[in-house]
């Protein structure tokens, strides 16, 4: 196959070479570039090094020289052939000329009274002027002994000047005194300038010839006192010059007023031992080109150092690169003929390396098992035929199978009685068999597709619909599923009506969806309703006249003591027979009415805030003549507190009624059923509790169901008709509370009436 790429028929050998050559330029280049940084880095802070200690060493020797002129003057002031009043003013004129000539570089000398008067000087000059306005003179008495450089104001015209240069001088003045302490004057020196050109002289002119460096002299100020005449007497930014971290010296890269950058060293006067110095700043200037030639041609010569090692080194790796590759080669020559069957296998090369005859002996190995494979897959491939046929005929009948119980499930779903809807995890309708069709006025073409609360959820019940959806995702396991509900549904004209569902979900993991199943029960719930009709009608028709039978038996009864000696045994004994079964007749109907009531959703409650103990002694007071008559104590037990709560007052009376009643029923005689009022949980928590025969481990699970009695015959005996609980648990939870029991048959029966504080 032709390749277009250029180095894809190259031998491993150019490869190799290419890379060593590569490697061995890049890393050249790398080693040339960190060594010429390096190196060029360190020359030149080396340079710039050497600048500041060049200035360095100028400002020590200004330094030191004028510590020497300090020493002096302060030494002659001491003397006592100059500061001794018995000493001619001549003898010390001349002793001032002796000194004047041995250190040339004192301008002027002087001696003054204590009022500034001069007394004696050298060549007599500015001998009788008054010197007390002179800052040395002033200053000498305040004990400032030096004085800054200033050019010459009285000496000026005195003192001879060839150069035509202004005369300045740099001031020494010490005050003598006598031998007791007294100021007999002052002792004033004007040290000539000349002295510092010439420890510039000493030290820059030798290294500026080699190097072209220029220095500066410049006072505290950052005038320059001493420079080039271009820069002589200019005002330079002397902050330039002071460095943070309390170094005397230093470098660094400025441009000047010229144009140009320069590399600059600078260093600050300290003074010398007793020398307190000036505040001077000796600068040192030498243009960056020159300053760093050496550093590039160190650069320079590094680069082609380093090319020419590059050039070396890569012309050495291709020679060895050719040399690793070529048992490569003749490797790769051999297996080509096995590959066009030339060869049968891969002879034995004749190589020191290793590796090499390493894969020269697998290449063998291969090919030998490479041949036997070869047969095994010819093999291999026949048996996978017949396989892969025996599998597709499986597979056809086992579709074949699956179509048709696919058409069965669709069979079975299209003649159900009950109208199947398929529903996606999202709420889109998937299946709608032929009941659905007729039971909601869609066909299934128009209903595929769409959202299933567009079709058959009412409005007002969409809300409650997405959130079912959000819960389902979000747990998994909601309680609706694989249960008959009740919902109302709607049709396409509008129409709601009562349907009996069962949701299921079916399918795989990757094709859920919800199977449901919609059975219509409003034939169902209108008997319903005519049953509740009718129950209540009949109940209100009973309650008139059982009203007026109880009032009129009550009335015998309650006389029957004055009338007793009149009626016999046996009549009486009717008459209270009659009045219970009127009392337990006008209960039942109330019962009834309440049952009617609840299931109707008509029972009224009227919720005001009341405390719970007066509630349950109220009770109490109310059962306490039952109690009696089945010779049966009541007692009320507290934990201390009295908590309020928000309910129906009849209603709750209502439900301790039922309850106590039951207790008062079951208790045997001479029995005490104690009533437990306390905080629980955050509730309040009605605690009835009886030591009768308990109820029975079989009746416990329908224990709150209408009719339900644990004993028929019991029952009969006691009274009751099993609605009582039933109606108590309806009461209790439409106040947001539970009613649960505890028992163990013959020992103890226990009701708990849970209910909510009162916010």
């Amino acid at each position: 196959m032709n390749n277009k790429n250029p180095l894809s028929n190259r031998s491993i050998g150019v490869y190799l070479a290419l890379v060593f050559s590569l490697m061995t330029v890049v890393l050249t280049i790398i080693l040339v570039e960190v060594i010429g940084i390096t190196a060029t880095r360190q020359i030149k802070t080396n340079i710039g090094n050497g600048l500041a200690e060049l200035a360095t060493q100028t400002s020590d020797k200004l330094d030191r020289g004028m510590h020497e002129r300090y020493r002096e003057v302060r030494l002659m002031a001491m003397r006592k052939d100059l500061t001794s009043r018995e000493v001619s003013i001549a003898d010390k004129r001349r002793v001032l000329d002796e000194r004047q000539q041995t250190y040339g570089f004192y301008a002027w000398m002087g001696l003054t009274d204590p009022d500034g008067k001069v007394l004696a000087a050298t060549q007599k000059m500015l001998e009788g002027a008054n010197v007390a306005q002179r800052p040395w003179f002033r200053n000498a008495l305040a004990g400032n002994y030096l004085g800054d450089v200033h050019e010459a104001v009285l000496l000026a015209k005195l003192l001879p000047n060839p150069t035509g240069e202004p005369k300045r001088f740099v001031d020494v003045a010490f005050p003598y005194l006598d031998s007791d302490g007294k100021l007999l004057g002052v002792l004033g020196v004007h040290l000539s300038w000349q002295w510092a050109r010439d420890v510039e002289r000493s030290i820059i002119t030798p290294i500026a010839v080699r190097r072209h460096v220029e220095s500066m002299i410049l006072d505290r100020n950052g005038v320059v006192l001493l420079g080039p005449p271009g820069v002589q007497g200019k005002t330079l930014d002397i902050k330039r010059y002071r460095l943070d971290d309390g170094k005397s010296n230093g470098f660094h890269i400025e441009e000047w007023d010229d144009g140009k950058q320069y590399l600059v060293g600078h260093s600050t006067s300290n003074g010398y031992a007793d020398y307190p110095g000036l505040g001077w700043t000796v600068v040192i200037r030498q243009n960056v080109e020159e300053a760093y030639a050496p550093a590039k041609r160190l650069q320079r010569q590094v680069f082609w150092s380093g090319l020419g090692l590059a050039l070396l080194f890569s012309a050495i790796g291709w020679l060895v690169a050719r040399r690793i590759a070529r048992p490569l080669g003749e490797l790769a020559a051999c297996a080509r003929q096995v590959q066009t069957r030339q060869a049968a296998g891969i002879p034995q090369i004749d190589t020191d390396y290793l590796e090499v005859r390493h894969l020269s002996g697998s290449l063998n190995a291969l090919v030998a098992d490479l041949l036997q494979k070869e047969s095994a897959l010819r093999d291999l491939n026949q048996t996978l035929e017949r396989r892969v046929e025996q599998r597709t005929q499986e597979l056809a009948q086992a579709l074949a199978e699956v179509r048709n119980s696919e058409k069965r499930i669709k069979t079975i779903i299209e003649t159900a009685q009950d109208a199947f809807i398929g529903v996606d995890l999202h709420g889109k309708v998937t299946d709608w068999n032929g009941r659905a069709e007729q039971m909601f006025g869609w066909r299934a073409d128009e209903a595929i597709g769409r959202g299933l609360e567009e079709l058959i959820i009412p409005r007002r019940f969409h809300e409650r619909y997405a959130g079912a959806l959000v819960e389902f995702h979000r747990s998994g396991a909601p309680d609706y599923l694989n249960r008959r509900m009740e919902r109302i549904v709607v049709n396409r004209n509008g129409r709601e009506f009562p349907v009996e569902a069962t949701i299921g979900l079916a399918g795989t993991a990757d094709t859920y969806f919800f199977s449901t199943f919609l059975h219509d029960i409003s034939e169902r719930k209108e008997v319903e309703r005519m049953k509740n009709e009718f129950v209540s009608t009949v109940s209100h028709e009973l309650r008139t006249p059982l009203t007026s039978i109880r009032a009129s038996l009550s009335m015998l009864v309650d006389d029957m003591d004055g009338m007793g000696a009149e009626l016999p045994p046996d009549v009486r004994g009717l008459l209270n027979i009659s009045h219970q079964s009127c009392e337990r007749l006008v209960r039942l109907v109330n019962d009834v009415l309440d049952v009617q009531k609840i299931e109707a959703g008509g029972m009224e409650y009227r919720m005001q805030r009341q405390r719970l103990r007066p509630l349950v002694k109220e009770a109490m007071e109310a059962m306490d003549a039952y109690a009696r008559q089945y010779r049966v104590r009541l007692a009320l037990e507290t934990d201390g507190s009295d908590p309020e709560l928000q309910v129906d007052h009849d209603r709750m009376i209502q439900v301790l009624h039922n309850l106590l009643s039951n207790a008062v029923k079951f208790s045997p005689p001479e029995a005490t059923v104690t009533v437990k009022v306390q905080r629980r949980d955050g509730n309040a928590r009605i605690s009835v509790i009886d030591h009768g025969s308990g109820i029975p481990e079989h009746f416990r699970d329908r224990i709150f169901q209408k009719f339900a009695q644990a004993d028929a015959s019991d029952s009969r005996r006691k009274g009751g008709t099993g609605l009582g609980l039933s109606i108590c648990r309806s009461i209790v939870e439409e106040h947001g509370g539970a009613i649960s029991f505890e028992s163990e048959p013959g020992k103890y029966t226990m009701f708990h009436v849970d209910l909510p504080l009162a916010a």
